[in-house]
């Protein structure tokens, strides 16, 4: 595994898998990494013949109120774990490397209307910085293939836009999400959860998944449906951001014909925001 935090470096290093037609895959992480990002990184191993995984905690995507000197950093572990998982090139970037004239300065990508929706209009600004991010790293990495999981839904279709938009040629593809025996989505904001509040958080996902089975029994009430899952949540001690029943291709609010749905919820217990979705079909 090579480790490189240069633009130039990273060319280079891909330059000669290029050179010998090899399909390179990556995955974009903010390290801390977890049996999510590794899985992410088999499923890259699936898709192509050599490996990018990157590192980096993307000052853009957080407001100033969040957690970015808090968010847990922790290189040495996440190198051992992608050598462990067979990753042929690590991309840890400065700063400078990502936005040489500076945060301020930078041309930023946004996807308007969904960038506003669900998690958007509770983190304004937030998936600018992310779809601005992931545009410098592709255009960086410029990968056959990205991998991307599931859990950050939102986020995943919102790329899906931009590449498409913007005529990127890369593949997206998105990976379900990885969970604790409990339930619990996997995310490197769980170390947040005090003792109490982890035997509390898997209570998302079993709500989420009362939510799915109340609409597939009654079809198109899904406001009342939504509501009732935002009581139980706040029940529970969560203070929830939403609860949304979505169509799954763009995330609009479904019409009677739409069969294809997810439901996604975002909320908060103790300082830790947490976020899940369940996909599920109507017969």
């Amino acid at each position: 595994m090579i480790t490189v935090d240069s633009a130039a470096g990273l060319k280079e290093q891909l330059a000669k898998s290029r050179q010998g037609g090899k399909r390179v895959g990556f995955v974009p992480t903010m390290g801390n990494l977890h049996a999510g990002h590794i899985h992410l990184m088999q499923e890259a191993r699936q898709q192509a013949q050599v490996t990018v995984a990157s590192i980096y905690v993307n000052p853009l995507q957080f407001a100033p109120n969040e957690d970015f000197d808090s968010y847990p950093r922790t290189p040495g572990h996440d190198k051992v774990a992608l050598l462990a998982a067979g990753v042929n090139v690590v991309f840890i970037p400065t700063e400078t490397v990502m936005y040489p004239r500076g945060r301020s300065a930078q041309t930023v990508i946004e996807v308007p209307g969904l960038s506003e929706d669900l998690c958007g209009a509770f983190r304004p600004g937030h998936f600018r910085g992310v779809t601005t991010v992931i545009h410098r790293l592709l255009t960086l990495v410029a990968p056959d293939v990205a991998i991307f999981g599931k859990k950050d839904y939102q986020q995943l279709m919102l790329i899906r836009l931009m590449v498409a938009d913007l005529g990127i040629p890369v593949e997206i593809v998105g990976v379900d999400t990885v969970r604790e025996p409990d339930g619990l989505a996997l995310s490197s904001r769980n170390s947040y959860l005090s003792a109490s509040e982890r035997r509390t958080a898997p209570q998302l996902y079993e709500t989420l998944c009362s939510l799915r089975d109340r609409v597939r029994r009654h079809g198109g009430l899904t406001r009342e449906a939504e509501a009732a899952a935002v009581e139980s949540l706040k029940s529970h001690g969560f203070r929830p951001d939403y609860v949304s029943v979505r169509r799954q291709s763009d995330l609009a609010v479904p019409q009677p014909e739409d069969r294809q749905l997810v439901a996604l919820a975002a909320a908060r217990i103790g300082r830790t925001r947490l976020i899940d979705n369940v996909e599920f079909e109507l017969k």
